[in-house]
């Protein structure tokens, strides 16, 4: 894939008292908006390796276009 819009994000560590950490990515809101990724959505993790990991939506909501009008 060429030109691919990347994103720098720090893993988090919440520590509840007397709970092991829980840890947590965010997902950046211009990314979201690109693929319709709402909140409450269902994901899930596919590893690959340790160095690679997809996010696997379980029902993408449908692609929203916008129709071109023709060239006269």
């Amino acid at each position: 894939m060429e030109n691919q819009t990347k994103y720098a994000l720090k893993v988090q560590a919440i520590r509840p008292k007397g709970q092991n950490p829980k840890l947590y990515v965010y997902f950046p809101i211009p990314l979201a908006a690109a693929i319709g990724l709402q909140p409450g959505e269902l994901v899930e993790w596919e590893l690959l390796d340790r160095g690679e990991l997809h996010l696997v939506r379980k029902q993408p909501a449908p692609p929203r276009t916008r129709q071109r009008t023709p060239k006269t």
